[in-house]
């Protein structure tokens, strides 16, 4: 996220807060795609992550971004934290430990999201490798310990890492040692957004499973197939839930609301800068429970949005819906992404037939889902069948949708291009973790070093 939100309207009730995410719905020929991944920055020579400051370091790439590109510089402290593009409406930011985000535009199709990846990518490279400086596309930094990440000059950071603590175990490591590809997608009206959001949340352990790519921990496999997506099992269970309320009868804007109303804020931006209000609930916030501890304790719709984008849950509702499930990976996985959901989301049909699939579903069931895919991803069995399948029979359907938008590139070739790596991992039946300890185990003789060659972009 490349700056947080800053609008003084106050908020008068909470149907305010239900009207700003109904807000969002659009009709179905202004849908749009926005992907977002990230990246690790490294040193080629000792394959060590980047700092923010120094000649080389984040600092200097996102300046040299800056200059290559002419985007609106932010700042947080006197400090660059990311570029905005004033026209395309797309950004770069820096997460907690240094890792490149590019939030995408808002865009009408995958082609166009590919070529954007492209774009970007050379982008930075063209900045970064004059100063040695390489991008490594995994879910999970392979050999760094957490005590090696840097830390970027960011408050609401600082905020989050004397929290994470209290509330789970691997907050910091999900913080400063993953990576992830988000795409956001919009909907309708209400009714379109349940649907969507019920299809994502009961699928997305299924694109975690066929996304998974994070299987080293500290130089070694430890076990698992996406160490990301455990380590937000065990982050913080208040803003990293499964949203079990959104397949009950009355799920609609408000009944978010009612959920984020009740998570535990982070902090508050007003112009002295940022308030730590760690453990008071939105919800309290509005009753008056920060009163003269903090300046204009009033809440506004700045504070709201920024209180939106703290909540963590596989599949995010503001304006749009972000699918949250992904390991970073190669660049044609970042476009393979966005597919998925686009494919099976933005097509009425395809989006009927994929809520069949999952309707019969109960809360233990995705829950158990939810809690082994990590580990045996594509092979996890689920309802006598195994997950391997079920991916089958989504990405059936994803196609299909991408077929049916057609929409063509200038060689007359749809949609389903981008889709491609989906297909080879279900006919393979191996996902990128796979191929990567099976690479560890034979070619690379055991070197984890060979990973900063093979996956770099």
């Amino acid at each position: 996220m490349a700056r947080d939100t800053v609008d003084s309207t106050p908020i008068g009730n909470l149907s305010d807060l239900a009207a700003t995410l109904e807000a969002g719905s659009k009709s179905p020929d202004r849908f749009r795609i926005g992907t977002e991944h990230e990246k690790f920055g490294f040193f080629t020579d000792s394959l060590t992550p980047i700092p923010y400051n120094g000649s080389c370091g984040v600092k200097t790439v996102l300046e040299g971004m800056e200059w290559l590109l002419g985007w609106e510089r932010i700042e947080e402290a006197g400090n660059i934290i990311g570029l905005a593009d004033p026209i395309g409406g797309g950004a770069i930011s820096v997460e907690p430990g240094g890792q490149f985000e590019l939030s995408g535009g808002p865009l009408d199709n995958l082609h166009q999201t590919c070529r954007e990846t492209h774009v970007h990518l050379a982008q930075i490279r063209k900045v970064a490798q004059p100063m040695h400086i390489d991008f490594l596309g995994l879910g999970m930094a392979p050999t760094w310990k957490r005590s090696d990440m840097p830390r970027m000059p960011k408050s609401r950071y600082d905020i989050m890492t004397n929290y994470m603590p209290k509330v789970g175990t691997k907050g910091l490591d999900m913080m400063y040692r993953t990576s992830t590809v988000q795409v956001n997608l919009d909907f309708r009206d209400e009714a379109d957004m349940v649907k969507k959001m019920r299809v994502g949340l009961a699928l997305q352990p299924i694109a975690t499973a066929i996304f998974a790519n994070s299987p080293f921990v500290e130089g070694k496999p430890n076990g698992l197939l996406s160490n990301r997506a455990e380590n937000w099992l065990h982050t913080d269970n208040d803003r990293v839930s499964p949203l079990p309320f959104a397949f009950k009868d009355d799920f609609g804007f408000e009944a978010y609301v009612q959920w984020a109303l009740d998570v535990p804020m982070y902090f508050i931006k007003r112009e002295g800068g940022y308030h730590d209000v760690t453990g008071t609930t939105f919800r309290a916030f509005m009753n008056g429970a920060l009163e003269v501890k903090v300046p204009d304790a009033r809440p506004n719709m700045g504070d709201w949005n920024n209180h939106l984008s703290t909540l963590f849950p596989d599949v995010r509702l503001k304006q749009y819906i972000e699918m949250r499930g992904a390991d970073a990976g190669p660049w044609r996985r970042i476009c393979a992404f966005p597919a998925f959901w686009v494919g099976l989301l933005y097509e009425e049909e395809i989006l009927d037939q994929a809520w069949e699939m999952v309707r019969d579903w109960s809360e233990e069931e995705r829950d158990q889902l939810r809690t082994n895919v990590p580990k045996t991803a594509l092979k996890t069995v689920f309802c006598n069948r195994t997950v391997h399948e079920i991916a089958r029979e989504a990405a059936l359907l994803a196609s299909e949708g991408l077929k049916r938008r057609a929409r063509l590139n200038e060689a007359g070739v749809d949609e389903r291009t981008h889709l491609e790596p989906v297909e080879e991992t279900l006919a393979s039946g191996m996902t990128p973790a796979e191929r990567m300890l099976q690479k560890f185990d034979g070619e690379w003789n055991g070197d984890i070093t060979r990973v900063f060659e093979d996956y770099a972009y």
